[in-house]
């Protein structure tokens, strides 16, 4: 019996990434929540949209959600995203 390991890294573009640099303030900046839908997502998504309006002076929070979980997000979605100062994705079960 024969087991391939699979490694999910991308060989055409190898190199190192950083994260992007922290924002100093979330005052008055617009933040992404991508979620995948499923049921575990909405009451947490709900409540970080309100904590990051009430107690940390976003402009706006936009929350969207993916057509189909398991799969990567909509060119729609990732355009919107081009606009946003901060994003947040999550994953519930």
């Amino acid at each position: 019996m024969t087991i391939e390991v699979l490694v999910p890294t991308n060989d055409d573009h190898p190199g190192r990434w950083s994260p992007a640099p922290r924002l100093s303030s979330l005052s008055g900046l617009t933040i992404g929540i991508i979620s995948n839908g499923k049921q575990g997502t909405r009451r947490f998504f709900d409540e970080l949209r309100r904590e990051l309006l009430d107690n940390h002076d976003a402009g706006d929070v936009v929350v969207v959600t993916k057509e189909n979980y398991s799969a990567p997000a909509d060119r729609e979605i990732m355009d919107r995203a081009e606009r946003w100062h901060a994003l947040v994705a999550g994953v519930g079960d």
